[in-house]
């Protein structure tokens, strides 16, 4: 009997096991689903942050080096960055929503929203991190 009971106990634990992660995986996205060419959501490119537009730009132009993506061109005044990521060229513009808020946005070049989610949501993140710190100007 107490054979029995412990064979069910391991069961009950294995199946609670395969079944829990399959609920949680569809919340988080995983590597996988970062990196493979999938078509992605206009909504998943826009982005609002709490700070100013200029402190916005600069820290886009630092998350896309970070990411090492290449910066194909850089217009200060309109706000907007060119950058070259996974042989795909992908407009990062900047905009003003109100006098403490500055909106991000991310497309394609070309119109095709088909590429790796990784690379909004990685550059969205980086900024998210670095969002309090203080920008200094080095020489």
């Amino acid at each position: 009997m107490e054979r029995i009971l412990k064979y069910l106990v391991v069961t009950f634990c294995l199946i609670c096991g395969l079944i829990l992660p399959a609920y949680s995986a569809g919340e988080i996205m995983s590597l996988s689903t970062l990196i493979t060419t999938q078509n992605v959501p206009f909504e998943n490119c826009t982005k609002v942050f709490n700070t100013d537009n200029t402190s916005l730009f600069y820290l886009t132009i630092a998350a896309i080096n970070a990411n090492r993506f290449d910066i194909t061109e850089i217009q200060s005044e309109s706000g907007y960055i060119m950058f070259t990521a996974v042989n795909k060229q992908f407009l990062a513009n900047i905009s003003n929503v109100n006098t403490n808020q500055g909106m991000l946005k991310i497309t394609p070049a070309d119109g095709s929203y088909y590429f790796q989610p990784g690379i909004c949501l990685n550059i969205f993140k980086y900024i998210d991190l670095n969002l309090n710190k203080k920008q200094a100007v080095i020489f």
